[in-house]
């Protein structure tokens, strides 16, 4: 398995670019194998077309330059020539840029989508250790990195290699291998001098690099997190800290300001440099009447030509280094395997009664922390098992092993006598129905986030869901009704809103196995009693999993288990357990007191 990749975040290392990246890029390209041909075409003729434009030019001044009539001696051909190689130019680069650019774009939303689907297949494991918004920024330059790759490396630096083989070749036989060489130091220097300062200066572009994400990060997770900041009023303090990452992004690009003002003025030595020595070259052969005018006309344009294209270099390379690098990191999140993945023969979870069964089950998040020691339990086909214990006590955990967001250190979770690592994660979540604690929506309309787990439902099916959850007086009273916008995360939606939606979701799935995660832990005592007789309905006929806060609401279970320290210390009825006078005993009556006299005063007399 592939270790997990570094990351854009402060203190992990930034990964050096690798032109091997680039062969990433192939499937993407032999998608349209006739338009990449064709805008290379394109491409080639545009530069001969250049080539030529210099020549044709030389011909032109040198009969101008015949004598005093010669305006009426120049050929109006190569005038006509002269335009027409100028429109064709720009029209071959108009049909190169249209007919790649799907290309491009294709291969752009091929590999976000590609890491979007791996991103859903992680584990838990790794998008609880990552940040949205850092994941995000590194999917957004990866993809921008694609763009830009294939735009300067396919139309810029492949065409100016071209344009200057053909040139040098052009000077060399046309005028000698003076000029050739000039051109060759010229450029030669040209390149070495921007490749080293920008490698130099890399420096500074990663640190302002590193400290965008950084303060991106941190934008997203205040963003995120809107309604903690209001409530403790930490509007300011959010401000500061973000300006202050803000602050230093600004420092890292004053530098970075500063290293390319000192590229720039050494490219533009080496230039002036070139061309003044190759200007002087010819105005001698001029004077000395081995050249014409239109030669010197024709070597300047030359240069000039060559220049302009090599006077992006530095930003190109540096560009392309830094393009290297995002696709490096983007396509390192395919990479990186997720740790709970589907084996290779595995198949449909084929559910027939819904017997679940934990065999000596021992977990840990990490290896110095163990939640689960060697559990044992079975739900069996349509009964009903609740697990209540102290916070910590790993009762989620159960559910999170049972929809195998993690797989278990020892032991193993069979459904109907089958490990539920030999079968697809897809058909076992789609067999299960969950009502967590904290209910996340979608940032849609109501409808949307009700749907979610069974679209295609019918608006009967969505109704009935609807009433059995209790949440149709609620509906009632919307404007908008379910076509109401419920906002980032369902902010819009009180607690109790938000969780008879996700009962609603879940009835709507009509699953054959249900985890309730605390599914009432939001509601008041008069909502809680109506949709407790819901809850009971929906699993009357299910193999049904309880987790509880309020024993409350697993008094009805079949079976209770009482996990401490991550061990059953006991399991029983809800009576026989009141019997014992153990440990569910001394829960259930702080609770009773809590009810009676209110949490503060119960909790003077601890059980």
């Amino acid at each position: 398995m592939r270790p997990r990749a570094e990351s854009s975040y402060p203190g992990t290392v930034e990964p050096k670019p690798s032109f091997r990246v680039v062969g990433s890029l192939l499937p993407y390209l032999k998608e349209f194998p006739g338009r990449v041909f064709i805008a290379a075409a394109c491409l080639v003729l545009a530069k001969l077309g250049t080539v030529a434009m210099p020549l044709v030019l030389k011909h032109i001044v040198d009969d101008l330059d015949a004598g005093k009539h010669a305006v009426l001696v120049v050929p109006i051909a190569l005038l006509l020539f002269y335009g027409l190689l100028r429109f064709a130019n720009v029209i071959l680069g108009e049909l190169r840029d249209v007919v790649f650019g799907r290309v491009s774009e294709r291969a752009m939303r091929r590999a976000s989508l590609d890491v979007f689907r791996h991103l859903h297949r992680q584990d838990m494991e790794f998008h609880l250790g990552r940040r949205t918004g850092g994941v995000a920024r590194d999917i957004e330059r990866g993809v921008a990195g694609i763009s830009f790759l294939l735009r300067f490396m396919l139309f810029n630096i492949l065409p100016t290699l071209l344009e200057l083989g053909l040139v040098a070749a052009i000077l060399l036989f046309e005028y000698g291998a003076s000029f050739a060489t000039i051109t060759a130091l010229s450029v030669g220097g040209y390149v070495l001098f921007s490749v080293s300062v920008t490698e130099w200066r890399t420096k500074f572009v990663r640190e302002a690099n590193r400290l965008d994400s950084r303060a991106s990060q941190r934008s997203v997770d205040s963003l995120l997190n809107y309604e903690t900041v209001k409530l403790f009023g930490a509007e300011e303090r959010e401000a500061a800290e973000y300006d202050r990452f803000l602050e230093e992004w600004e420092r890292a690009q004053q530098q970075n300001r500063v290293s390319l003002a000192a590229l720039n003025l050494g490219q533009a030595v080496i230039v002036a440099g070139g061309m003044t020595w190759m200007m002087i070259l010819a105005a001698r052969g001029v004077a000395g009447g081995g050249m014409t005018l239109g030669d010197f006309v024709a070597i300047n344009a030359y240069m000039i030509q060559l220049f302009i294209p090599l006077n992006f270099l530095g930003f190109v390379y540096r560009e392309i280094r830094r393009a290297l690098v995002d696709m490096q990191r983007m396509f390192d999140l395919v990479a990186d395997e997720p740790k709970v993945a589907d084996a290779p023969d595995a198949q449909r979870l084929a559910l027939e009664r819904g017997h679940v069964r934990f065999e000596d089950v021992s977990f840990a998040y990490r290896a110095d922390r163990p939640i689960l020691d060697r559990v044992s339990f079975d739900i069996a086909p349509g009964r009903k098992l609740a697990v209540v214990g102290a916070s910590g006590a790993g009762k989620s955990t159960l559910a999170r092993l049972l929809l195998r967001f993690y797989d278990p250190q020892g032991g193993r979770v069979t459904i109907d006598g089958t490990d539920i690592r030999r079968v697809t994660q897809a058909s076992l979540r789609s067999r299960i129905g969950v009502v967590p604690q904290d209910t996340v929506l979608f940032n849609d309309t109501l409808a949307y986030n009700l749907q979610y787990g069974a679209p295609q439902a019918s608006a009967e099916e969505l109704d009935a869901a609807i009433r059995t959850a209790h949440l149709d007086r609620f509906v009632a009273t919307l404007p908008e009704g379910l076509q109401t916008q419920v906002g980032e995360r369902g902010l819009k939606l009180s607690g109790g809103e938000k969780q008879r939606v996700a009962i609603a979701r879940a009835l709507l799935k009509n699953p054959k196995l249900l985890i309730f995660d605390e599914a009432t832990s939001s509601l008041d005592s008069a909502s809680e009693r109506a949709i407790l007789v819901a809850l009971r309905e929906a699993a009357e006929h299910r193999t049904t999993l309880v987790i509880a806060h309020r024993l409350s609401t697993i008094t009805d279970a079949d079976e209770i288990l009482v996990l401490d320290h991550g061990r059953i210390s006991e399991r029983g009825s809800h009576d026989e357990l009141l019997q014992r006078n153990g440990a569910y005993a001394a829960l259930w009556n702080l609770q009773l007191r809590e009810r009676a006299t209110g949490p503060r005063e119960a909790a003077v007399h601890p059980v």
